[in-house]
């Protein structure tokens, strides 16, 4: 049995850190529909998104900020390098600090909104916040549950439609729904802010869920 397959055996979709991860995964949402409906067409949890957006940009595509993308891409990787020295794979202490930026970011738009250089204040947190999470995600190595991108989750669900892993493929896919349409419908009545706020108390109640949970 590989690490992966003894990891998953041992996570199941009702062990806290299974929940916790799902609950991460509605973040993700959230935090992607307000960077890209919100600040510019960029993605503060989805890197490839950003590559893409930035060769978008290059072309001379209208509406999509290499600036932006590249402050994405320039936090989240400092995030990720960070996560390795503060957090050393553990989840809660990355967890407090992915709420803190998340709520940060909220007081900056409560503040001072989301237009001109304000928006790259804002990206480079929310990207921050991430970078931390998904190194520490990662190194928990989890099946199915990297909290912030969906490709292999849906390639092994159609791939493997009689895994045993399928009902957490799908959920992966529904969590990350739940956080996308609420957080679109809040940017687009101009409540990105309570967005935030809600990213922000909803990792803090995972870090909850964790508590007694060998870090």
């Amino acid at each position: 049995m590989s690490r992966s397959e003894a990891v998953g055996a041992e996570t199941g979709d009702g062990d806290p850190l299974a929940l916790a991860l799902f609950g991460l995964t509605v973040v993700s949402g959230l935090i992607d529909a307000v960077s890209y409906l919100g600040l510019g067409h960029v993605f503060a949890a989805n890197m490839t998104g950003n590559v893409v957006v930035i060769g978008f940009g290059l072309a001379g595509a209208p509406g999509f900020s290499v600036l932006g993308s590249t402050t994405a891409l320039a936090a989240f990787l400092l995030g990720a390098a960070l996560a390795g020295r503060l957090t050393a794979g553990r989840l809660r202490p990355a967890l407090a600090a992915e709420c803190v930026l998340h709520l940060a970011a909220a007081a900056v738009v409560f503040a001072a909104g989301t237009g001109g250089a304000v928006q790259y204040g804002v990206i480079g947190l929310l990207a921050l916040a991430m970078g931390l999470r998904n190194a520490t995600v990662r190194s928990l190595g989890v099946p199915d549950l990297t909290t912030t991108v969906l490709t292999m989750t849906l390639t092994g669900l159609a791939a493997e439609p009689g895994s045993p892993r399928r009902r957490r493929r799908v959920l992966a896919a529904l969590t990350m729904l739940a956080g996308v349409v609420p957080g679109s419908v809040l940017v687009l009545h101009g409540q990105s802010g309570w967005a935030l706020v809600a990213a922000g108390a909803l990792t803090a109640a995972t870090g909850v869920l964790l508590r007694g949970r060998p870090s």
